[in-house]
C-alpha cells in the first residue's frame, strides 16, 4: 500500500524529493514498517497477523459480494463491503506502526462514548444502535467492540478498563442489542477467568455479565431483519449449497486468525483470544435473532471494527507490554 517518490537529478528536485520523504504520513510509512516485519523471509507476527487477516476477511467480502450479486442486490449496496474492507487495512496498517500501550485504558472509554452517542440520535422503533455521519448510517458497537475487547485483556490489571467494560455492557442493554451484549459478555467473562486471581471477584464478574447479557436477550427487539444483511447465509444456500458452505468457511477463517498467529507474550495470546471470542460470537448470535452477519453480510461498521481490533492488537505485538500488576 506504500510508494516511493523517483529520485531527480538537480537540486530543485532533491529539494522536493526530500520534502515528500519528510511529509509521509505515519498511514504511508506504515506499509513500509509492515514490509521491514520481514526479515530474512521470516515475517515477525504482527505483519503476518495483518497479511493474513486481510486475506481471509478479503475472501469473507468478496464470498458476500458474489451471493449479494447473485441474489439481485443492488451493486452500490455490497461494494460499500468492499471499500470498508480498503479503509480498514489502511487504517489497521496506520495503527500497527504508531500505536503504543498507553492508549489501551482510554479505548474503553472510547467505546462508552460511542455507545452513549447512539442514544442521541433518532431511535429506529425504539431501538438506539446507530449514529448517522452524514450518508453513513454507523452501527457503533460494531466499529468499537473488537478494540475494547483487546484492549480489555491487555490491560486488565487496570480497574479503570473493568468500570469502562461494564458501563459499555449495560449501554448495549439499554439500546437493546443482544448480539453485541452476548460478544462483550463473553469477553468479560474469558478475561476474568484469566486475569482476576481473586475467587469471589472473579464469580461476581462472570456471573454479572451472563445476568446482563440474559436481560439484554429478554428486552424486545422489534426490527425485522434485511436478507442482504442478517439472512445473507441462507441467501447464499438458496442459490446454491456450495455457495452455502463457502460463507461458513469464510467466517470460520476470519475468527479464527486472532487466537491460531498469536502465539508469544500471556497477554498478547488473550487478546487475540478475545478478538477471536468477540468476533466468533457475532457470526454465532444472528442464529437466534436479526442480527447483522459481519463481513459476509452488507454492512461497513462491522468490517471496521474486526480491522480495527487487528491493528490494534499488531501495534501491541511491535511495542511489547509492560510487565502488569497483579489485579
Amino acid at each position: 500500500m506504500r510508494r516511493r517518490a523517483p529520485q531527480v537529478n538537480n537540486k530543485l528536485g532533491d529539494g522536493l524529493g526530500r520534502s515528500i520523504d519528510e511529509a509521509r504520513s505515519p498511514w504511508l510509512m506504515s506499509v513500509s514498517e509492515v514490509g521491514a516485519g520481514m526479515t530474512n523471509g521470516q515475517f515477525n507476527q504482527g505483519a503476518r497477523l495483518l497479511l493474513i487477516f486481510g486475506a481471509a476477511s478479503l475472501a469473507a467480502v468478496g464470498v458476500g459480494a458474489v451471493v449479494c450479486a447473485a441474489g439481485g442486490v443492488p451493486t452500490g449496496s455490497w461494494a460499500r463491503n468492499l471499500a470498508a474492507w480498503l479503509i480498514g487495512a489502511l487504517a489497521a496498517a496506520g495503527m500497527a506502526a504508531t500505536v503504543r500501550f498507553a492508549v489501551l485504558t482510554a479505548v474503553p472509554w472510547l467505546a462508552v462514548a460511542g455507545l452513549a452517542a447512539t442514544f442521541f440520535n433518532p431511535a429506529q422503533d425504539g431501538v438506539h444502535r446507530w449514529v448517522d455521519a452524514g450518508p453513513l448510517h454507523v452501527n457503533v458497537a460494531m466499529v468499537v467492540l473488537p478494540c475494547a475487547a483487546v484492549a480489555l485483556a491487555m490491560a486488565a490489571d487496570r480497574w479503570t478498563v473493568w468500570v469502562a467494560a461494564f458501563a459499555a455492557l449495560v449501554l448495549l442493554v439499554a439500546q437493546p442489542d443482544a448480539s453485541q451484549a452476548t460478544a462483550l459478555a463473553g469477553v468479560i467473562a474469558l478475561v476474568a477467568a484469566v486475569r482476576l486471581h481473586n475467587r469471589s471477584t472473579k464469580a461476581v464478574a462472570i456471573v454479572g455479565v451472563g445476568l446482563l447479557a440474559m436481560l439484554a436477550w429478554i428486552r424486545p427487539d422489534p426490527l425485522q431483519p434485511v436478507a442482504e444483511v442478517e439472512e445473507i447465509v441462507g441467501m447464499a444456500f438458496g442459490l446454491s449449497p456450495a455457495l452455502g458452505g463457502l460463507t461458513l468457511i469464510a467466517q470460520l477463517a476470519f475468527v479464527a486468525v486472532p487466537a491460531a498467529l498469536i502465539r508469544s507474550d500471556d497477554r498478547l495470546r488473550l487478546g487475540g483470544r478475545a478478538l477471536s471470542l468477540c468476533l466468533a460470537l457475532w457470526v454465532v448470535t444472528p442464529m437466534f435473532g436479526a442480527f447483522p452477519i459481519p463481513l459476509v453480510g452488507v454492512g461497513m461498521s462491522p468490517i471496521l471494527g474486526a480491522w480495527l481490533g487487528v491493528g490494534l492488537l499488531a501495534a501491541l505485538h511491535r511495542r511489547p507490554p509492560p510487565s502488569p500488576a497483579r489485579p
